[in-house]
């Protein structure tokens, strides 16, 4: 029900909040983590309340969270930058350290790749195989439909928010352990759009309701592959990678609704021939 405008936001304050907890406030490792993990389900359980309770508009719910969350990130580091310096070098091992390949010449496979591996596996596991993940796609095919078969659309909708700012927690902490610092004015900026063009080129329908955990990721893999050609070559201006990804969204959008379409013709169709 609705896109969630505020991840970026939410990895920002992530990604401040946890390098400021340690080295600022010099909590312990574990209760910075709990905190942080806590501040973002706390964040996506009160956008579904919000949504479902009092009816508010996602758009607008999330809208706002992105301006909050962010200011929220400037407020209590005072605009300035946080990092780890020198310290914590075991715990930046999460984002930095490779994992040798058998028989190759030091070539690697990046920790956060695993972790990839195993949070794909989890949500496709989560969304195909259990009663809750079957729910939350038919809720978002038709929420009145969902609602109406006995479906709680109401509790599903807070878990699916509350999973949206759990990965946005979880990538901004793995963010700023590898760049090993975070300014809050930018940290995050456009994370949303670039979930949304990931989504788009990754087969999901912004009407909701469908799309496959690998073919995001494959979404994923291309935003990356464009914004590097982007960088890379040199007859494109680098400032036109906010318009490419405009053009993707768009252009996702478009096909949707044109495969929509062709799908109620089709199936229309079928209904005349039958009834012939």
């Amino acid at each position: 029900s609705g896109i969630d405008l505020s991840i970026g936001s939410v990895v920002c304050l992530v990604g401040v909040g946890l390098p400021l907890l340690l080295t600022q406030y010099s909590l312990p490792l574990p209760i910075a983590l709990c905190a942080v993990a806590l501040g973002a389900l706390t964040i996506g359980a009160a956008h579904g309340l919000l949504i479902t309770r009092l009816r508010i508009q996602p758009f607008v719910v999330t809208l706002c969270g992105l301006l909050i969350y962010r200011g929220i990130a400037r407020g209590i580091t005072r605009d300035q930058t946080m990092g780890f310096g020198n310290g914590f070098k075991e715990l930046r091992w999460m984002a930095t350290a490779k994992i040798p390949v058998p028989f190759t010449d030091g070539f690697g496979i990046p920790f956060p790749c695993m972790i990839l591996l195993l949070v794909a596996v989890a949500a496709a596991v989560f969304l195909n195989q259990t009663v809750w993940g079957r729910h939350l796609m038919a809720l978002g095919r038709n929420e009145d439909a969902a609602r109406y078969s006995g479906i709680q659309t109401g509790r599903l909708i807070i878990l699916a928010y509350v999973i949206s700012a759990a990965m946005a927690a979880l990538g901004g902490m793995l963010f700023v352990l590898d760049v090993n610092s975070a300014q809050p004015a930018d940290f995050g900026n456009f994370y949303e759009l670039y979930a949304i063009a990931a989504a788009v080129l990754g087969g999901c329908s912004l009407r909701g309701g469908q799309g496959m955990i690998t073919g995001v990721i494959l979404g994923t893999a291309l935003m990356q592959v464009l914004r590097t050609m982007i960088t890379l070559v040199d007859a494109l201006p680098k400032t036109i990678e906010f318009a490419i990804i405009g053009a993707v969204i768009l252009g996702g959008v478009v096909t949707d609704e044109v495969v929509k379409r062709w799908a109620a013709n089709r199936k229309a169709a079928r209904q005349l021939e039958t009834q012939g």
